[in-house]
């Protein structure tokens, strides 16, 4: 019955989809979170080994990017000097992996490897959660207490204490020095999500500075503005080729109206303008972001946030930037498809994503979902949405310029004692020069055309690969086929191809 249903899926996927032509660049993503505690109790070995796995599954089914969480609660997944090793990794704050392990540096190694970019996610408010029984003597609640609120549970970093803004910057300014990031990322955590009978103890904040504002909802959402822009400008003066994007929730505003407006959309639930003071849409009019994935996480149908009203809105009033959705896997298989109840939802939501034009890819929550594949949400991916491989959306604002093409293309084979390994045949080349950090090669495409067929590395049904390494290992037998090879810098701008016949 299961395999029935499976192939009455692909069988009905191919009949929407099938006839869209697959896009050559699209954001793949996929949130590799640490508060679900599924690296608690397991050694560093065992941690390495499960997101091994873990990686390699998600860049069988497609995904091009890793948004890794590294910081959780005024905490760090990596070396820092500045932030207490995270309970989430070793089960008590302040203590380090047994065996000396940097999770960022191996996330971002391992990512590169697979020709993935490695997104450092950060959460800049949160300072304790409910969980965290005890914080180490470095942690900001026992250091500087004074720069926190509580608000339920709770511990915030104040966002109105400039000093917050700056030791904020501080941290960011550290990962970016010290790791090579393709991406700094943040979530839907801004001020705290409302709970029914707690207020935000900041008013003394608002009185004592109020900046011209008379509203502190105004005031509010003024701090977190200048967080985002001194991100921003940091980001710039530190490394300009990392991207800076954020994941809000899904609901921007309601609209006053009941339909889709630049005031709002028609749904009924919590909102980042006015409960979370997050004006997403004056950060991407600023061009303070690269990139937005709002979270809509509800199904098709949803009368509170529905999710064809929801994309539709982040497309038409959020198009400065690209818009990458975030999808929820758990929920889009457990909900039946409004136009046939047989199916899930999974086939209607992708038609509705990549009809819209400013939407240029998805952000899976959550990465081991995808690896436990429900409803065969995975093999969906593999056979039919990830099919084949994409480069990532190009950001001209950033970079557009190519780099150059690579050189000494050619056919390698590896004899036994190889240091490649045994009997096996390669793609070879050399990257090309750089004059800048901008201009390096850091990944590959590699394309490949049968006998006859017109060389043409715009259609992306003939891209096969993107390595991070100038070398392809060829399986199978490719006698007769012409490979194409091109380079790629940090942005994905992409050189001219150079060709080669097996």
């Amino acid at each position: 019955m299961k395999r029935l249903t499976f192939f009455l899926i692909l069988s009905l996927s191919i009949l929407f989809v099938g006839a869209q032509t697959a896009p050559k660049r699209e954001f793949r993503g996929a949130w590799i979170q640490c508060v679900n505690g599924q690296y608690l109790g397991k050694s560093p070995q065992q941690l390495r080994s499960m997101l091994s796995e873990q990686l390699d599954v998600l860049h069988g089914a497609g995904i091009n990017a890793i948004l890794f969480q590294v910081r959780a609660e005024g905490d760090a997944l990596y070396r820092s000097d500045l932030e207490p090793w995270s309970r989430y990794l070793t089960g008590q704050q302040g203590k380090a992996p047994a065996d000396g392990w940097d999770p960022l540096a191996w996330m971002i190694d391992e990512c590169h490897r697979r020709g993935m970019e490695c997104h450092a996610w950060i959460n800049p408010y949160r300072a304790k959660t409910a969980g965290t029984k005890e914080v180490a003597a470095n942690h900001v609640a026992a250091t500087h207490p004074e720069r926190l609120f509580q608000y339920g549970d709770l511990l915030i970093f104040n966002p109105a204490l400039e000093i917050n803004r700056q030791y904020t910057c501080m941290v960011i300014e550290d990962i970016l020095k010290r790791y090579d990031v393709d991406g700094l990322h943040m979530d839907d955590y801004f001020y705290p999500y409302p709970t029914a009978g707690q207020s935000i103890p900041d008013e003394a904040n608002f009185r004592a500075d109020p900046r011209g504002f008379s509203s502190i909802a105004d005031w509010r959402r003024d701090n977190v503005n200048m967080l985002i822009r001194d991100i921003h400008n940091l980001v710039q003066k530190v490394k300009p080729w990392v991207k800076f994007g954020i994941s809000p929730f899904g609901i921007y505003r309601n609209s006053p109206d009941g339909t889709n407006s630049r005031e709002g959309s028609a749904t009924r639930g919590t909102q980042n303008y006015d409960d979370l003071y997050a004006d997403i849409v004056l950060w991407q009019e600023k061009e303070w972001v690269d990139y937005l994935i709002p979270q809509i996480y509800w199904n098709i149908g949803y009368q509170v946030a529905d999710y064809k009203v929801l994309c539709e809105w982040w497309n038409q009033y959020c198009g400065h930037r690209p818009i990458y959705i975030g999808q929820d896997v758990e929920r889009t298989v457990k909900e039946a498809d409004p136009q046939n109840p047989n199916i899930h939802q999974m086939i209607s939501k992708y038609a509705i994503q990549r009809s819209l034009p400013n939407v240029q890819g998805s952000c899976q929550w959550y990465a081991a979902a995808v690896v436990n594949n429900p409803g065969n949400y995975r093999t969906m991916l593999e056979l039919e949405y990830h099919k084949h491989p994409a480069l990532q959306p190009l950001m001209p604002w950033i970079d557009k310029k190519a780099p150059k093409k690579v050189s000494k293309l050619s056919i390698s084979y590896q004899s036994g004692n190889g240091l490649m390994g045994s009997g096996k045949i390669y793609l070879t080349w050399k990257e090309p020069k750089a004059k800048t950090e901008l201009d390096k090669a850091t990944r590959y495409a590699v394309y490949r055309f049968a006998k006859g067929e017109k060389i043409n590395t715009d259609d992306a049904t003939h891209l096969i690969a993107v390595v991070g390494e100038p070398r392809y290992l060829l399986e199978g037998n490719q006698t007769g086929y012409i490979f194409v090879v091109t380079a790629l810098d940090r942005m994905q701008n992409e050189s001219k191809g150079v060709k080669v016949k097996l």
